[in-house]
């Protein structure tokens, strides 16, 4: 750690006297996203006017990220950067910043309304809100909000506007591609409602890590959680668990690549059931999200 501390502090010297301009006529924005899935958003609405940069791996996780010194000096040509929320932000918005002062920070995230991760409704029933001081629960907020079509909504909006503010000359062109990607989203979003409006029953799946919670809030499902807050279960919860896994006929474990699967294999072998991938970090966010929720879909018959 003190090794990566003073490579960073001579890139910091090194780089702050260089000030990146923005995009000038006829060259590529040079963009920077924390995960894949922005990756997907910023090329649809900028197309080939965009050059973007994916700084988390879709095989690393973004809670415990930290970045590589060559990313943070392909960072010093940066135009505009695209945050999302995501846990390593909160630690490296603020040195990305002082790396290349030019460049524009635009959070996606601003103007969405954030749910906590154990929430009552994803919360299994064997666990209970850990109390911390006096009396308070300490609960985090849930950062998955690519992986809902009407918040993505928001999210490219907020794309849109950085695009324009750092290239006002394409206005009409980012605008063009941005109402395209709109109604794609939209199509997607009448086409999952279709989807999940006829289970009239079963309405729960499980899930290892507690991804999925915006995109259960968006089409009526409940998302339930092995693992919450980097917690898992004890010998006790995993035995409940098992149970009423068992009581909700749930026979599909719903795992992210990012984390091991052995628990969730011990509890799909004691339910006869499987493990299933369910990647929430994939670049091609569309075909992807579609693919979960088929997934889920066959789940809930």
């Amino acid at each position: 750690m003190k090794r990566r501390f003073i490579i960073y502090s001579i890139m910091l010297c090194l780089l702050t006297v260089y000030m990146p301009s923005h995009a000038s006529a006829g060259s590529k924005i040079n963009v920077f996203v924390s995960i894949a899935p922005q990756k997907y958003f910023v090329s649809a609405i900028g197309r080939e006017f965009v050059d973007a940069t994916v700084m988390v791996a879709p095989n690393r996780n973004p809670a415990d990220y930290e970045p590589a010194p060559s990313q943070m000096m392909l960072m010093s040509k940066a135009d505009i950067y695209f945050a999302v929320g995501v846990p390593f932000e909160t630690t490296w918005l603020e040195k990305f910043s002082n790396i290349n002062p030019g460049m524009k920070v635009i959070h996606t995230d601003a103007d969405i309304k954030k749910k906590p991760i154990n929430r009552h409704d994803i919360i299994a029933p064997w666990r209970t809100h850990q109390k911390h001081g006096r009396g308070h629960s300490h609960v985090s907020m849930d950062p998955h909000i690519w992986l809902s079509p009407p918040l993505v909504k928001i999210q490219a909006e907020h794309i849109l506007n950085g695009l324009i503010s750092i290239d006002p000359a394409r206005r009409k062109i980012y605008k063009k591609n941005y109402s395209q990607f709109i109604a794609q989203i939209e199509r997607l979003d009448k086409k999952f409602k279709t989807l999940f409006s006829k289970d009239t029953g079963k309405k729960k799946f499980l899930v290892f890590h507690p991804s999925w919670g915006y995109f259960a809030d968006a089409y009526g499902l409940t998302q339930i959680s092995i693992e919450i807050e980097g917690k898992n279960p004890k010998a006790r919860e995993l035995n409940n668990l098992i149970t009423f896994a068992r009581q909700q006929h749930i026979q599909i474990i719903f795992v992210q690549p990012q984390f091991s699967t052995k628990q969730a294999k011990i509890i799909a072998s004691e339910i006869n059931g499987q493990v299933i991938f369910a990647d929430p970090l994939a670049e091609n966010w569309y075909d992807n999200i579609q693919a979960v929720a088929m997934a889920i879909k066959q789940e809930l018959k």
